[in-house]
């Protein structure tokens, strides 16, 4: 089936496409920057026909609790304002994109674009019924963001081809995706994408 965007009924998610997701940064996807040229593929499909395009960070505290040095599970990542919480310097984002920044309170993880955001709000005040979500990483940021656009009653569609996992243990990235669909996304790529 082919999927027509649509301008005002339609928006593009890109999950944490950030320097240190990616190889060479301190929490790094593997392959993670794999991605970033058939996210631009998908970025110029909605910036052409001007449907939203939403793109959401960590943007953490230096005292972030998920770091390790405050008894959380990860090393320091994405910190305010350093080189690593820049989005993939490849990544073609349009002057117009609607930056959403999470995980800011020292106290709260938040690996959902909408958790702790006004992310829901905003596509519900822009009139979008459809998301189309891509991104890193596939059992984290974005299987809990493609969770929350479900609980939003958004209809979501998971991009399969523009999306990462890290797979930390073997199954975790299959088992988040039959999660996804589950509970209601759609699996599609670029060629079913008018």
């Amino acid at each position: 089936m082919k999927y027509k965007i649509n301008k005002s009924e339609d928006a593009l998610i890109i999950v944490d496409v950030q320097v240190d997701f990616c190889p060479g940064g301190a929490l790094p996807v593997p392959e993670g920057d794999k991605i970033v040229p058939i996210l631009n593929r998908y970025i110029e499909k909605f910036d052409k026909i001007g449907a939203l395009i939403v793109a959401t960070r960590d943007w953490h505290p230096p005292n972030h609790s998920s770091f390790k040095t405050y008894g959380g599970p990860w090393p320091p990542h994405c910190i305010q304002g350093t080189n690593g919480a820049k989005f993939h310097p490849n990544l073609r984002l349009p002057k117009r994109t609607k930056i959403i920044s999470k995980a800011t309170d020292p106290r709260k993880e938040a690996y959902s674009g909408f958790e702790g955001t006004n992310l829901g709000e905003e596509l519900k005040k822009a009139g979008v019924k459809r998301v189309f979500v891509g991104g890193l990483a596939i059992e984290y940021c974005v299987k809990s963001t493609v969770l929350d656009a479900l609980k939003h009653s958004f209809e979501v569609f998971l991009l399969e081809d523009a999306i990462k996992g890290i797979g930390a243990k073997p199954g975790d990235i299959e088992k988040a995706i039959k999660e996804m669909l589950r509970e209601g996304a759609k699996k599609i790529s670029l060629a079913d994408i008018e």
